[in-house]
């Protein structure tokens, strides 16, 4: 009997598709055992069902006129390896539901439908339904529905329990309201919001700095030692959704600070011709990161490429909008930082150049 209720067939074990080591059974109980989660995901548009062929999301029934779509994938990365090492699976599907619908929310789309794909050597039911809760509590506070998704048991790809991740998000916006908009110039304020964490980038080179250092994921963090390393590391990414969209009207442009850091995303915002000019005193490293950086000797511009550095959006406002969206961000209980100022790209310098120090 499944946790549902549901009666089954269970194959013995002169299965051959079982002994090659796939268990079809542990695959459909942990279907039943996901549709609550799913469920729980449900608004207008879909009914948040499993079990079709494909999941089928009405546009209209979301009030959109004449919408554009914007679609993004990604996965974690190697933050799922700090996950798997500790046992703490449950936030790891609310990272990989931020990867996705933050890239969404930065091209300015409403994120409406999101699907997992979780591959793994043996199944595990309690870990996947784990993991898929967190993504259902992304989906959640991203305001979009979990309309399906895939489960790949691969042994011979995959070492034992190991697990990977990849999330598809699809979202939309009016034709008018795509972002960067095309009037962002000199003078612009630079903005950003505050992250969670490291959220879900830098995690190589984190878990190697750990490793050198013999330094274990249980060991208690030193600035504040009733966490762990392991849990600072987990802490999940922010999902800027609700907050951002509710401001929009007030927006020029988002980058999602993501791989690549503040050097190399902002800049995708920017128009040729403008550069972007941060003021670091502005906000303060968070600990944990000052913490590595610390540990690791790494320059800011090492910070800078490859961690979002406290700043997990950053966008760019008109001088005279920045009140008014200050305040709409605080509101919706996001910690705001005005970080700097659009210029004119001059020669040769860099497109982001970063001046001052953190606080």
């Amino acid at each position: 009997m499944l946790e549902d209720g549901t009666q089954t067939t269970r194959h013995d074990a002169g299965d051959p598709y079982r002994r090659a080591g796939v268990d079809m059974d542990a695959a459909a109980a942990l279907v039943r055992g996901l549709r609550s989660l799913t469920a729980s995901t449900r608004q207008a548009g879909s009914d948040g069902a499993l079990g079709g062929f494909g999941g089928v999301f009405d546009l209209a029934a979301s009030g959109f006129k004449d919408p554009l779509l914007i679609a993004a994938n990604d996965g974690v990365g190697t933050k799922l390896a700090v996950a798997i090492a500790t046992g703490r699976h449950e936030s790891i599907g609310v990272d990989l539901v931020a990867m996705s619908v933050n890239d969404v929310v930065a091209q300015g789309g409403k994120p409406l439908l999101f699907l997992d794909y979780f591959a793994t050597g043996r199944l595990d039911v309690a870990v996947a339904k784990c993991v898929v809760a967190g993504i259902a509590e992304g989906c959640k506070q991203a305001r979009c529905v979990l309309i399906g998704g895939e489960t790949a048991e691969m042994p011979g790809m995959y070492q034992g329990g190991d697990y990977d991740l990849a999330g598809f998000a699809l979202g939309a916006c009016e034709r008018g309201d795509l972002l960067p908009r095309k009037n962002i110039q000199a003078g612009d304020v630079i903005f950003g919001l505050a992250s969670s964490g490291f959220h879900a980038n830098g995690f190589s080179l984190l878990r190697r700095l750990l490793d050198e250092k013999h330094i274990a994921y249980d060991a208690p963090f030193p600035p504040d030692t009733s966490e762990s390393i392991g849990a600072i590391l987990l802490r999940p990414t922010r999902i800027y959704a609700a907050s951002v969209l509710n401001a929009k009207a007030h927006i020029k442009a988002l980058a999602h600070i993501t791989g690549g850091g503040l050097l190399d995303n902002i800049p995708r915002a920017l128009p040729k011709g403008l550069s972007a000019r941060l003021d670091l005193s502005a906000w303060q490293l968070p600990p944990e990161m000052r913490w590595f950086q610390t540990l690791g000797g790494w320059e800011t511009a090492v910070m800078a490429r490859t961690f979002n550095c406290g700043i997990g959006m950053a966008g760019i406002t008109a001088a005279e909008e920045k009140e008014t969206l200050f305040a709409s961000l605080r509101e919706c209980g996001e910690t705001v930082y005005d970080i700097g100022r659009v210029a004119e790209s001059a020669g040769a310098a860099p497109p982001v150049q970063l001046e001052g120090a953190w606080r």
